[in-house]
């Protein structure tokens, strides 16, 4: 054998070994970008963040640990820069999320992620800044509701930019009923993405709707079978995901203060951000020339 051969074969030995390496440290990252909480589980892959309520046997109902797995994914999709899409769910197909844990409220298990709060008042303060957590995320948040969703887990869609919904899904906001009202943002949220009267409706009487009706009222953007919904929230991740991430995340700004604040401040942020993204309207511009040919 000659000299060089061996040198190619240790060339090609080497390169396995290093190629061994780097799939073992992508690997590691990977898993470095899971959330570190068993209730909560985040994967990342494909630009797409995948966040799962991991409770299937309390129908992914609301605990402390819930709520401090939902801030880690929020804060970890914060430091992804390759993130472009978040999709929101529940582990299983008979729940998203059924709502505060009421088991643990009956016996008496504190269910805040920090002991520090002082107040009732600033306990519900701190679990409205997590679920804004998910509203003021730069990516848009797909919500893939896959069964029963009830009081803070209805509440919880409605801070997702896009909500997806099971044929089978239920939807309750049914506080009143037990004493209360809707405390972690759903008087202020459902108003404006349903309506005064229907929000008055469903929060006063607290009754269930199917996901025809919530489908009707603007409550989710489409139903899909039960077994189709977690592949039609990836298709539509996807197709989000595709898009200049700078245009989709200032459309998501512009939109957002379009809801809370006065028209004028939303037309001069609009304005702005458009002139801030314009490097993408040649790229843009040009992929839409190019679509449209392929399918003329």
């Amino acid at each position: 054998m000659l000299a060089t051969d061996g040198l190619v074969a240790c060339d090609v030995f080497i390169g396995e070994i290093l190629g061994a390496l780097i799939l073992n440290e992508r690997k590691q990252r990977k898993e470095d970008k899971m959330v570190r909480n068993r209730k909560v589980l985040l994967e990342i892959e494909d630009e797409v963040a995948m966040i799962t309520i991991n409770r299937p046997e309390a129908r992914n109902a609301v605990d402390r640990d819930v709520l401090e797995g939902l801030k880690a994914a929020a804060e970890q999709i914060l430091t992804e820069s390759e993130v472009r899409v978040a999709i929101l769910t529940g582990a299983g197909d008979r729940s998203f999320c059924a709502g505060v844990d009421l088991k643990a409220i009956a016996s008496g298990e504190d269910i805040m992620p920090t002991r520090a709060v002082r107040s009732e008042f600033e306990a519900l303060q701190t679990i409205g800044r997590i679920y804004t957590m998910f509203e003021t995320l730069p990516v848009p948040v797909i919500a893939a509701v896959n069964g029963y969703c009830l009081g803070m887990g209805l509440e919880l869609i409605l801070v997702c930019d896009i909500r997806l919904a099971s044929e089978t899904t239920i939807f309750s906001i049914p506080e009143v009923q037990m004493g209360t009202i809707p405390d972690v943002g759903g008087t202020q949220r459902l108003t404006k993405i349903v309506g005064v009267g229907k929000a008055k409706e469903l929060i006063y009487t607290g009754r269930r709707i199917d996901a025809a009706e919530a489908l009707r009222i603007g409550l989710v953007e489409h139903v899909y079978p039960q077994a189709k919904l977690m592949e039609e929230a990836r298709k539509l991740a996807l197709e989000i995901a595709s898009a200049a991430p700078a245009l989709v995340q200032g459309a998501k700004r512009a939109i957002n203060i379009a809801v809370s604040y006065p028209l004028e401040i939303g037309l001069s942020f609009e304005a702005s951000t458009a002139v801030s993204t314009r490097q993408d309207i040649r790229q843009g511009s040009a992929s839409l020339l190019q679509k449209s040919k392929s399918a003329s």
